[in-house]
């Protein structure tokens, strides 16, 4: 996966810290407002309490990945321009970043896609689907606002479930009626989820220690507090960095290796 689909917060104006609203829940200590600072966020543009977003209720904030949004809408779509000494410009940008995420989003699962070995029949498509996005982020803000994003997704989506069946093929289907939603809580230690469609499945506090997850499609799965401890899910696909932070693990987990191992994990 291209190095540029991962956050760099370095050369970003803590547009996640200002941009999102969230609401105080079990994610979150507090409510903010969309547009609104976070009052942890620094004069550096860096979380105050970064080492310590877990203990004081910013769960949340932990999972969060841009996919490389924050970076380039600061530093290529509005050019190094600081939100903080423009603010005519804040509310554009405000808006354009969660746009630009999202079709982030959707290239980091086409780059995955693309460098799969069972793609290559249709290899081109996901290339001029990749190259469509790209040019969609490198938009003049009011046109990124004109971005039909259910649409483009929708097409995007064809090519990734393409992609599932031809990656899971040959595996068969186990528990063939369970729903996402009977996965909540569900012990699944040791089970053997080769080739598994979990496609937007309820992982929620789900036991999946020793698990095996090869060839499995995860996209948009929800592993929040899911024990991923001795798993591996070497070559599942469409996992991120954002549902990897959200679960538990241990350094025996096996990751994909555009994945890495969050701090947090023992």
């Amino acid at each position: 996966m291209e190095d540029y689909l991962t956050s760099d917060c370095q050369n970003c104006f803590g547009l996640c810290c200002v941009a999102l609203p969230y609401a105080k829940s079990a994610d979150f200590a507090l409510h903010k407002n969309g547009g609104e600072p976070c009052r942890n966020l620094s004069a550096e543009y860096r979380c105050g309490i970064h080492e310590q977003l877990r203990d004081k209720g910013f769960r949340g904030c932990v999972s969060y990945e841009c996919f490389g949004a924050g970076q380039h809408v600061s530093q290529n779509i509005f050019r190094g321009m600081d939100w903080r000494n423009d603010q005519s410009k804040s509310g554009e940008m405000f808006a354009v970043f969660p746009i630009v995420q999202q079709l982030h989003e959707m290239l980091c699962y086409l780059s995955q896609a693309m460098e799969l070995e069972e793609t290559k029949p249709f290899w081109g498509e996901l290339k001029e689907a990749y190259d469509q996005t790209v040019e969609m982020t490198n938009r003049a803000p009011e046109e990124i606002f004109k971005v039909d994003i259910p649409g483009h997704r929708s097409t995007v989506n064809k090519l990734l479930v393409r992609t599932s069946e031809l990656v899971r093929r040959g595996f068969v289907p186990k528990n063939r009626n369970k729903r996402g939603l009977d996965y909540l809580g569900a012990n699944l230690k040791r089970a053997d989820l080769r080739g598994a469609n979990l496609r937007g499945a309820l992982l929620i506090a789900a036991n999946l220690s020793h698990a095996d997850l090869r060839k499995a499609d995860l996209i948009g799965a929800d592993l929040r507090d899911s024990n991923l401890s001795h798993a591996d899910l070497t070559d599942c696909i469409f996992l991120t960095q954002s549902q990897v932070n959200a679960a538990k693990g241990n350094r025996a987990t096996k990751l994909p290796s555009y994945v890495k191992k969050p701090d947090h994990w023992l």
